[in-house]
């Protein structure tokens, strides 16, 4: 059996629009190597490795940490497959 590659819109999208975070600042804010071609297949639910979705999940925790913001998500609040 196959497995999907494009899984529509992720929550990940949503999250990043509603707190105005831009696909540049997701990777600037990450320690280990993220490109904004990952950061937008993420957005759009094209399928990542789980390492990377979890490079993503942490660096928008840090990002977060960082404006002081009181949120904190998640693996599987970003992403649904």
């Amino acid at each position: 059996m196959e497995k999907q590659l494009d899984n529509g819109p992720q929550p990940l999208d949503a999250i990043l629009t509603e707190l105005t975070i831009s696909n540049h600042d997701l990777v600037a804010a990450c320690s280990e190597p993220l490109t904004h071609k990952a950061v937008q297949r993420a957005r759009k639910g094209r399928r990542l490795t789980p390492k990377m979705k979890v490079r993503i999940t942490e660096a928008l925790n840090g990002l977060l940490r960082d404006r002081t913001l009181d949120r904190q998500f998640a693996l599987k609040q970003l992403f649904t497959y």
